[in-house]
C-alpha cells in the first residue's frame, strides 16, 4: 500500500489555499473550499479527504450539508468537535447571508417576493414554525417574527399575540407564513380555518392580512395567488 502524501507535499496546483490565491475562489471545487474551512486533516486523512467524505454523505448537495447537526457531523471520520462547530458556524453564516438583504426594509410586491425573503428561515426545517411579516402602508417590511414552534405536522398562531405584536409595530398589514416539513405546500383545512380566524381578528384593528404563505422546501403556496384571501 502506498503511503499517503501529506497536503504539504502536493503539487502547487493541488493545494487548495495556494490554488485559491493563484486562480481565485471560483476555480475551487466545493470539496476544496470546504477543506480550507476545516483547515487540517488527520494522520490518515487530509482535509480534502474529510471534505469529500462530508459532501458524499450529503449527496454532493451543499444544502443538505447545512442541515447536518453537531452529532451527525461528529460521526464522520476526521471530524471532531472543533471541525463540527466550525462547519455549523459556516452554515449559520450562509443562512444569514441569504436573508441579510431583508434588513433594508424591502418592498413586498408579490408572494414570490415575500417567499424569497422568508424562505431561507423555513425551507430546511424538520418541524413546523409560524412566522408573521409586518408591513407599513407602503408595503415595506417593518419586521418579521417567529410566533410559534410546533411538531412535525402542525403548529398554531396565537391570535392575541399576533395582533398585539402588529399593533406595537404600527403595522398596516401582515403576511402569515408557516412551513410544511412534509414537502407538500398544499394547505390543509386547519390552515384555511386559522387564516379566516386571524383575518377576522385583524379587521377589528383595521389591519389587512395580505397573504398566507406556506413554505415547502424550494416551493411555496400563496393563499392570495389562489384566491383564498377573499
Amino acid at each position: 500500500m502506498s503511503k499517503r502524501v501529506s497536503i504539504k507535499n502536493w503539487s502547487q496546483d493541488e493545494r487548495p489555499r495556494e490554488k485559491l490565491l493563484e486562480k481565485g475562489a471560483s476555480a475551487l471545487s466545493d470539496a476544496e473550499l470546504l477543506a480550507i474551512i476545516i483547515s487540517s486533516g488527520t494522520k490518515k486523512e487530509s482535509a480534502l479527504d474529510i471534505s469529500r467524505n462530508l459532501l458524499q454523505g450529503a449527496g454532493s448537495n451543499l444544502r443538505e450539508l447545512t442541515k447536518f447537526s453537531f452529532a451527525k457531523l461528529n460521526k464522520f471520520s476526521g471530524v471532531g468537535p472543533v471541525k463540527a462547530v466550525t462547519i455549523l458556524a459556516l452554515n449559520e453564516l450562509l443562512k444569514r447571508l441569504l436573508v441579510s438583504e431583508t434588513r433594508e426594509m424591502p418592498f413586498i410586491k408579490s408572494s414570490a417576493n415575500a417567499a424569497k425573503i422568508i424562505g431561507p428561515y423555513l425551507r430546511d426545517l424538520s418541524h413546523e414554525e409560524c412566522w408573521v411579516m409586518y408591513l407599513n402602508r407602503a408595503n415595506r417590511l417593518i419586521s418579521k417574527e417567529r410566533m410559534s414552534i410546533g411538531g412535525v405536522s402542525s403548529t398554531i398562531m396565537d391570535v392575541k399575540i399576533v395582533m398585539k405584536s402588529a399593533l406595537e409595530k404600527l403595522a398596516s398589514s401582515i403576511i402569515l407564513v408557516h412551513n410544511h416539513p412534509s414537502g407538500s405546500a398544499n394547505p390543509g383545512e386547519h390552515d384555511k380555518h386559522q387564516t379566516r380566524v386571524l383575518k377576522e381578528a385583524a379587521s377589528v384593528f383595521d389591519i389587512a392580512i395580505l397573504d398566507h404563505i406556506i413554505i415547502a422546501g424550494d416551493s411555496y403556496y400563496s393563499f392570495a395567488d389562489e384566491g383564498l384571501m377573499g
